[in-house]
């Protein structure tokens, strides 16, 4: 089975910011000149990082304007090579490889909607509050962070047309200013569409918050920048067979799903490789997933119908691909 070709575009490093402690942005723009294609608030894009790492970045810069692309990437001492290679690697006139924008985190039609960011994952729901500002729509922004020194895009947050709508929150400043989400989900109303990005366990604080006021799943959006540790010790073998060809492998303990199936020449396209982007979604045919992934809802994971194969497994003894 052939290689899965993945098209990229070379775009040039125009500007490298230090926006806040152990975060930069990066301002990038077609190396050849011409414009980059128009994108969607909410949208990231693949970056090909130095070393043959592919990791995803939001873009977070207004998405009217697509005459450049801005990134901000955050130093992750526990990094497995992304962000240190963008903070370390890739510099002001530089050319790296990206791919073009992907949506799996959109705005929908709402009434009013509630932008939830934790950390880093401002970069996304900046982008969504140029967007909400400039169709005039209704909506709050609650930005929580450590602290002032490691917040980012304060002075661009506090300069533009959505200031009265945006609240910062730190983590190391008194109680009066601290988040107090049962109250801000209640006064938001359960129609209201919220929108969280950040650390794991802020999503889980405010998707948990949220049902336990009765807001309804289809109202609360999230995208993860990062999957837990998945605990592996109880992990053993099992096959995988590709439905076009009858061939069959053995998946061990230890060893990706992904990984075996490269190993015979069979691609299938990853970035995250931690279940959170859906880059690898691939279809099953038979047999039950162990979903370990952070993209689907619980919904879809019962279905039973795809898996993330870069960290998910099998429950069955065997599982039926769709490649």
């Amino acid at each position: 089975m052939s290689e899965t070709k993945v098209e990229t575009i070379d775009v040039k490093v125009v500007r490298k910011t230090k926006e806040a402690d152990g975060i930069v942005s990066f301002k990038l723009q077609a190396a050849n000149g011409k414009p980059l294609a128009s994108f969607s608030a909410g949208s990231h894009i693949d970056v090909h990082v130095p070393g043959g790492i592919v990791r995803q970045y939001s873009l977070c810069n207004d998405p009217h304007d697509s005459s450049h692309y801005q990134i901000a990437v955050l130093r992750d001492p526990a990094s497995r090579g992304g962000s240190l290679g963008m903070h370390e690697q890739v510099n002001q006139g530089d050319v790296i490889k990206i791919s073009q924008p992907k949506n799996q985190f959109p705005l929908v039609p709402a009434e009013r909607s509630l932008l939830l960011a934790g950390g880093i994952g401002i970069t996304p729901i900046l982008c969504m509050a140029e967007r909400l500002t400039r169709i005039g729509a209704r909506f709050k922004m609650h930005y929580c962070s450590r602290s002032a020194e490691r917040t980012a895009f304060v002075d661009r947050i506090k300069a533009s047309a959505f200031a009265s709508h945006a609240q910062f929150h730190f983590d190391d400043a008194g109680s009066e200013q601290k988040l107090d989400l049962p109250a801000i989900l209640k006064k938001a109303g359960k129609e209201t569409h919220i929108y969280v990005c950040g650390p794991t366990g802020f999503i889980e604080h405010v998707v948990a918050t949220a049902k336990e006021l009765g807001v309804g799943e289809e109202f609360v959006h999230f995208e993860y920048f990062g999957a837990k540790q998945a605990d592996t010790t109880g992990d053993t073998a099992f096959e995988v067979k590709i439905a076009s060809t009858g061939a069959c492998y053995q998946i061990p303990a230890g060893k990706t799903v992904v990984a075996i199936l490269e190993e015979q020449g069979i691609s299938i396209p990853i970035s995250c490789e931690q279940g959170v982007c859906g880059t690898c979604i691939t279809r099953i045919l038979d047999g039950v997933p162990d979903h370990r992934d952070m993209y689907f809802m619980d919904n879809e994971k019962a279905q039973n119908d795809q898996f993330t194969p870069c960290c998910s497994r099998a429950k069955s003894t065997s599982l039926t691909l769709d490649l």
